[in-house]
C-alpha cells in the first residue's frame, strides 16, 4: 500500500465494503486499505462512517480524516493530518491480529 506525506498529512488509497456484516480494518487489499463497513452507501452514511472508524482506530479528531477523491467510489483517496506514515502503515496489520 502507498502512502504519500504531504503537508504534515499522510495520503493513502481506501476499498470500502459498505453494508458488511461489522466495521472492520481488514488490512491491504489490491494496493489500497480494505474497510468493511456496516453503513450503507446512502447520503453519505458510509463516507462518515469510515471517517469515524480511521479516526478511532488512528487515535486522531475526526476533522483530522478527510476524503480527497472517490466519494461516490468504493476506492477512495484518504488524507490525514496529524499521524506518521508508521501509524498509517500499522493498520495494514489488523488481519494478522484479528479485526478492529
Amino acid at each position: 500500500m502507498e502512502i504519500h506525506e504531504r503537508d504534515g498529512s499522510m495520503t493513502f488509497a481506501v476499498r470500502v465494503a459498505p453494508r458488511a456484516s461489522r466495521d472492520a480494518i481488514e488490512g491491504e487489499y489490491q494496493g489500497a486499505l480494505k474497510v468493511r463497513l456496516t453503513a450503507p452507501p446512502v447520503d453519505d452514511r458510509a463516507n462518515e462512517a469510515l471517517r469515524e472508524l480511521l479516526a478511532e482506530a488512528l487515535n486522531v479528531p475526526l476533522s483530522a480524516v478527510r476524503i480527497v477523491s472517490g466519494l461516490k467510489n468504493r476506492t477512495k483517496r484518504i488524507s490525514i493530518a496529524g499521524v506518521s506514515k508508521a501509524r498509517v502503515a500499522a493498520l495494514i496489520a489488523p488481519v494478522s491480529k484479528g479485526a478492529r
